[in-house]
C-alpha cells in the first residue's frame, strides 16, 4: 500500500471512527452501571438490599443503593422509583438526583436529566460525578460548548478525575481537535490504565492524524483490556489495514463483525480487503 493510499484509507476510517468514538461517549464515559448485570448475582444483590430496606423503611441511602442495583441490572423504572423514593425522604441527597439523572439519560429523557444534575449541583457545586454526567447529557444534545465547560469544571475541581479527562477528549476529537484529544486520553490513560475506553479514543485519534503505528499500539492494549468491543477491534482492523497487514486486518475486522454484525468501519474494512 502507498503512503498516499494509507492516507485515503485513514481519512475515511478517521471520520467513521470519531462518529463511533461520539456514540460511545453518550453511553460510557461516567456511567456507574456499566453493561446491564442480568446474573444470578445481582438478582441475590437486589433481594439483599430489599431486605435492608424492609428492616429499615426510612433509610434513603438503601433506596438510593438498591436504585443503583436496579439500574446496573437494567430495570430502569424500578431504579427510577427507588430513587424518588429516597429524594420524599431526603430532598437534599445530591447522589440520588445524580444517580436518578443517569437512569433518565439511558432512558433517552435527556431533558430530565440535566433538570436532576442541576439539582445535584445546586446542593453541592463542587460534585464532579454530576458534573461530568451533566456534561455528558450536553454532549449528547450535540450542546459542547457547555458539555466543555462541565468537564473543564470537574478537571479543576479534582485533577485525578480520569472520567473527566476521557469525556472532554472526546468532544475534542468530535471537533477535530486531535492534539488535544490525544493529550486528554493520554491523561485518562495515567490515571486509570485499566480501562480500554481511552486506549480505543487515543488509537482513535491516532487514526486521524495518520499515525497507524501508534494507533495499532493503542489498539491492542484496548482489545487486551476489553476483548468484546466491536469498536475496538474494528479500528485495530483499520491500523493494521494502512500498514499493509492484510491478514492482520482481516481478522480484526472479522472480530468486530462477529461482536457486532452492524458494523460499518469494519463491513467497509472487509469490502475493501474483498476487492483488493
Amino acid at each position: 500500500m502507498s503512503v498516499t493510499q494509507a492516507r485515503k484509507l485513514l481519512g475515511r476510517a478517521g471520520l467513521s471512527a470519531v462518529s463511533l468514538a461520539l456514540l460511545l461517549a453518550a453511553c460510557q464515559s461516567s456511567s456507574i452501571y456499566g453493561n446491564v448485570d442480568n446474573s444470578p448475582a445481582s438478582a441475590a444483590n437486589i433481594e439483599s438490599l430489599s431486605a435492608v430496606i424492609e428492616a429499615n423503611p426510612s433509610d434513603a441511602a438503601a433506596y438510593n443503593t438498591r436504585g443503583i442495583a436496579y439500574g446496573r441490572a437494567g430495570r430502569f423504572d424500578e431504579a427510577i422509583a427507588d430513587f424518588d423514593t429516597a429524594l420524599r425522604i431526603d430532598a437534599y441527597s445530591y447522589q440520588a438526583y445524580a444517580n436518578r439523572a443517569l437512569v433518565r439519560r439511558r432512558k433517552g429523557d435527556l431533558s430530565g436529566a440535566i433538570t436532576d444534575y442541576d439539582t445535584a449541583l445546586r446542593i453541592k457545586p463542587d460534585y464532579t460525578v454530576a458534573l461530568v454526567g451533566r456534561g455528558n447529557t450536553y454532549s449528547q444534545q450535540g450542546q459542547s460548548t457547555l458539555a466543555l465547560a462541565d468537564f473543564d469544571a470537574a478537571i479543576r475541581i479534582d485533577s485525578s478525575d480520569a472520567r473527566a479527562y476521557h469525556a472532554r477528549g472526546l468532544i475534542y476529537q468530535g471537533q477535530g481537535r486531535h492534539d488535544l484529544a490525544i493529550e486528554d486520553f493520554a491523561q485518562a490513560i495515567g490515571l486509570d490504565p485499566n480501562a480500554a475506553e481511552p486506549y480505543i479514543a487515543r488509537g482513535i485519534s491516532y487514526l486521524a492524524i495518520n499515525d497507524p503505528k501508534a494507533a495499532l499500539s493503542d489498539l491492542s492494549d484496548a482489545v487486551n483490556r476489553d476483548s468484546r468491543s466491536a469498536i475496538a477491534w474494528a479500528n485495530l482492523g483499520a491500523a493494521y489495514e494502512a500498514l499493509g497487514r492484510t491478514n492482520d486486518a482481516r481478522r480484526a475486522y472479522n472480530r468486530a463483525l462477529g461482536l457486532d454484525s452492524g458494523n460499518k468501519l469494519a463491513r467497509e474494512g472487509v469490502g475493501r480487503l474483498d476487492r483488493g
